[in-house]
């Protein structure tokens, strides 16, 4: 079965790699809004989603959607 999934993964385009986990993952790391510390919520392709006064915050709000939680930074 694992060698199943291995050749299977081989055989995907590199777009379709790059999408996987999208909709899964989440990352957040800390910025600057006009010069107020907060957190950036970005979908695993980089794309912002939303940003919010604290990490637990954000990590809340992502579990929330049913995706995985990750800090960058």
């Amino acid at each position: 079965m694992i060698n199943d999934i291995h050749s299977q993964l081989r055989q995907i385009s590199a777009q379709d790699f790059a999408s996987f986990g999208l909709g899964d993952v989440a990352y957040v790391r800390p910025v600057e809004v006009d010069g107020v510390a907060a957190f950036a919520i970005h979908a695993a392709d980089g794309t912002p989603l939303s940003v919010v006064d604290g990490r637990e915050l954000a990590f809340a709000a992502i579990v929330q959607n049913d995706m995985e939680p990750v800090s960058l930074h």
